[in-house]
């Protein structure tokens, strides 16, 4: 039974002593008695409404729960696992690394974010290491280790979408050109098929279909810490493309020519620095970063586009062809591998064209052709007029005699009597 005494000890205090709910007998002690009272209704009404916290687990520090929490992370992608620990060990660890759980208010979340806004981090590296932070304080909470997460609801400075930038097909075509051998299918291949540039460097022989037409996206490669780590896709799933019969025949060429025999080959590998004359490095993948530097750069000055031009542009570009060719959105969202119709609209819905013209002379011809059937349209003549006119003052003198009609048809007299005998 919960009450409240003096200290056994120290007779000027007071002790609260109460069971929790794993019967477990606990005290806290208190200077006032008033406080002690206000304590014990407290934990009281919190073990009524099942919200009473453990407060050894809630005396956990931050930092010994987030390293907890990532072991937990298995579903992590490996660049993804980077990240966080990057952003752990520099931004949310300095701050709150040592701090209970209990004792992260609010406000010193707030405080935390301006400081990082103020030390020059970008809107969505701010996000991002909020997430970070957040996201072991809830899985706390689910774990009944805190009450609530003080780092839910913060005001998080606004992201601005980068401007797309794309390509139309004889920009792409340009680039393609200029570009250094064995290249120039690889820039066809991301400008009409879609694929992520950690897509298209995992792409392997047998997931091409030449005579089909088709390519299976199955493998992503991304360099973390300057390993190639390959592995699904970024939303985890598979999808077949469909390629145009042009680009099914550079395929075609660029497999006999500059791809390994082996099935688990690689499409797209390193060559030496004289790309019109090097030997395939059979099995060397291309590397982002390198490739970008020696290859990509060039080839956009060379062929006279816009400096800042990036691989994933190519990407848009896709999206922003099969727009132009009359795509519906399901196709392109099937065709990108995007997770979900939302994400399509929210990237390239403002490339669709507008139809609300046109849609809503529609609508007016809907309106123009019922104005016109209710003039036709004879009005019902009231019965019980010996000269067959209208009463000047029925109450339902204008309905029209479709809109009369008693649709709750009822069976007639000598129909109900045959029914009750």
């Amino acid at each position: 039974m919960a009450h409240i005494r003096r200290h056994p000890v120290d007779p000027s205090k007071w002790q609260v002593r109460y069971i929790d709910p794993g019967g477990r007998e606990r005290s806290k002690t208190f200077r006032r008695k008033v406080d002690a009272e206000k304590y014990l209704i407290h934990v009281e009404a919190q073990k009524q409404r099942a919200e009473w916290i453990n407060p050894e687990r809630s005396a956990t520090r931050f930092g010994d729960w987030a390293a907890q929490w990532l072991a937990t992370r298995s579903h992590l992608k490996p660049k993804t696992r980077v990240g966080y620990e990057s952003l752990l060990r520099v931004w949310v660890l300095p701050a709150f690394g040592n701090t209970r759980l209990d004792r992260i208010e609010p406000m010193a979340v707030e405080a935390w974010i301006t400081e990082m806004s103020q030390a020059g981090l970008s809107p969505s590296r701010i996000r991002q290491a909020h997430q970070v932070l957040s996201a072991p304080l809830k899985a706390a909470v689910k774990n009944r280790y805190l009450a609530s997460n003080p780092a839910s609801g913060a005001s998080l400075p606004r992201t601005r979408r980068k401007e797309q930038r794309f390509l139309n097909a004889a920009q792409l075509d340009e680039l393609a050109r200029a570009i250094a051998e064995p290249y120039g299918t690889l820039v066809y291949l991301l400008g009409y098929g879609g694929l992520r540039w950690g897509e298209a460097a995992a792409l392997r022989r047998r997931r091409i279909d030449v005579l089909r037409a088709r390519v299976e996206v199955t493998e992503s490669v991304a360099e973390v810490d300057g390993k190639l780590i390959y592995g699904p896709t970024k939303s985890y799933r598979s999808r077949t493309i469909a390629l145009p019969r042009s680009l099914r025949d550079m395929l075609n060429s660029h497999l006999t020519e500059y791809v390994a025999p082996g099935a688990d080959s690689l499409v797209f590998t390193a060559t030496g620095r004289t790309y019109k004359s090097a030997t395939l490095r059979a099995g060397t993948p291309l590397r982002n970063t390198n490739f970008t530097r020696r290859v990509w750069k060039p080839a956009v000055l060379a062929a006279g586009i816009p400096e800042g031009l990036r691989i994933h542009d190519l990407r848009h570009t896709a999206a922003a062809l099969m727009i132009a060719a009359g795509a519906h959105p399901e196709h392109i969202k099937r065709h990108l591998g995007h997770s979900s119709i939302t994400v399509t609209m929210d990237l390239y819905g403002h490339l669709l064209p507008s139809e609300a013209g046109e849609i809503a002379d529609r609508l007016d011809d809907m309106l123009r052709v019922s104005q016109t059937d209710k003039r036709r349209t004879k009005p019902l003549e009231i019965a019980g007029s010996d000269d067959g006119e209208r009463s000047e003052h029925a109450p339902d003198q204008g309905l029209l005699k479709w809109a009369r009609q008693d649709l709750n048809l009822r069976p007639t007299d000598y129909e109900s009597a045959a029914l009750t005998n």
